[in-house]
């Protein structure tokens, strides 16, 4: 049976909550396609506001900048995330199956989701490889994580961290080898489409070399601890 798909998002980051109106989930649905497309630094509440159909003013009854609406998105990506893993490890025993898992998921293109009409995870996917670190590399990023921000985020961590434990429960660096997972899986997917210098599998383009790739570096990191 499918689990009920629920993302609680942290209220602080919006005026008036989107998933409360038609509106609302307009401004979600369109900012992704929209930052998508043109990128973020050219993305402006004006232009959002010209293609819904709406004034500048009404997206900013639910957000008070367009970073706290990136914030939003990201935030609300590692929630879905997190629940895709916590729903496709359930009924798995062997940690080490979990663990390969929990690689596959994070560095295969993802699928739209069907619960969530207004949300193209797919898209969305492809945002925070390109865009999401712009969520947190900023000069407020103190403050942001006061507000719990990135709890979502951190949330994702530990639970693959505390997979990573199960495969053993020796080793020194968890959180620090879960968030090293997740930020490769998308560096390595970017840098293999743009920079593929930068990688030892550029002419592949495929991201079955960037699962091989993790697995080699996770396992081996557990193995010789």
């Amino acid at each position: 049976m499918k689990l009920q798909l629920q993302i609680k998002m942290n209220e602080a980051l919006f005026l008036r909550n989107p998933e409360s109106s038609v509106l609302g989930k307009k401004i979600i649905q369109h900012s992704i396609q929209l930052i998508y497309k043109n990128g973020f630094e050219t993305f402006t509440f004006k232009k959002l506001a010209e293609d819904i159909g709406t004034t500048e003013a009404g997206v900013y009854r639910y957000f008070e900048n367009k970073h706290r609406l990136l914030v939003y998105l990201t935030a609300w990506y590692w929630g879905w995330l997190e629940f895709q893993i916590t729903y496709h490890t359930n009924n798995l025993q062997d940690p080490s199956v979990k663990l390969k898992r929990v690689i596959k998921l994070l560095a295969t293109t993802i699928e739209d989701d069907e619960q969530t009409s207004h949300v193209n995870e797919g898209v969305l996917h492809q945002i925070i490889i390109s865009e999401g670190s712009k969520a947190y590399l900023t000069k407020h990023v103190g403050d942001d994580n006061k507000q719990l921000f990135f709890k979502p985020y951190k949330d994702l961590c530990a639970v693959v961290g505390n997979i990573i434990l199960e495969c053993n429960p020796k080793y020194k660096y968890p959180k620090s080898l879960a968030s090293t997972i997740i930020e490769i899986a998308h560096f390595q997917n970017f840098f293999m489409n743009n920079l593929p210098s930068l990688t030892d599998f550029g002419e592949a383009k495929e991201e079955s070399v960037i699962i091989a790739f993790l697995n080699d570096l996770v396992f081996n990191s557990l193995e010789k601890s």
